[in-house]
């Protein structure tokens, strides 16, 4: 059963998505241009919109929706409930080089309940807390705490998601 008392339907994957990992929730739906890697790990009750890339070391909770255009780099980890907008942009090394691999990632979290705006960009190492908000085209290059409300290049305070409505 769902969080709404529903009976879950079986994953629905489209026949033009690129889908290697067995790690998938009942319920959830991969749509059109996917790519999963092997490996990664996607909950029950997702919405995977067409056009997103998840790697390997990636660990999605339940109920996530990932919007198109967004590609989910390995050391990434997203807790339930979570909301990621169109084409919002991880990264994962601080110091990338062409043809220079890390031999490891900074992680990245997304807590429960976390919104994403459009267009969003996440630094790698840095927390949304749980209930957050980041806004549409906002860059997060350092944690941001619970329940907070951050816009902006660099991303700044400016509310508390608990005051609204």
């Amino acid at each position: 059963m769902d969080n709404r008392g529903g009976i879950l339907s079986a994953v629905q994957v489209h026949p033009l998505a690129d889908v290697q990992t067995v790690n998938i929730g009942q319920g959830t739906r991969i749509w059109q241009f996917c790519v999963v890697f092997e490996g990664a790990i996607i909950g029950q009750n997702c919405n995977i919109c067409a056009h997103v890339l998840i790697e390997s070391d990636v660990v999605l909770g339940n109920n996530v929706t990932v919007k198109s255009g967004v590609q989910l780099w390995d050391g990434l980890r997203v807790e339930d409930d979570v909301f990621i907008g169109p084409n919002v942009t991880f990264t994962n090394d601080p110091y990338p080089r062409s043809k220079v691999y890390s031999s490891a990632f900074l992680p990245t979290m997304i807590a429960k309940g976390a919104s994403i705006g459009g267009g969003a960009v996440i630094l790698p190492g840095v927390t949304i807390g749980a209930g957050s908000m980041v806004g549409a085209g906002a860059v997060v290059s350092k944690s941001v705490p619970p329940h907070t409300i951050v816009v902006g290049n660099p991303a700044r305070v400016v509310g508390n998601t608990r005051d609204q409505g």
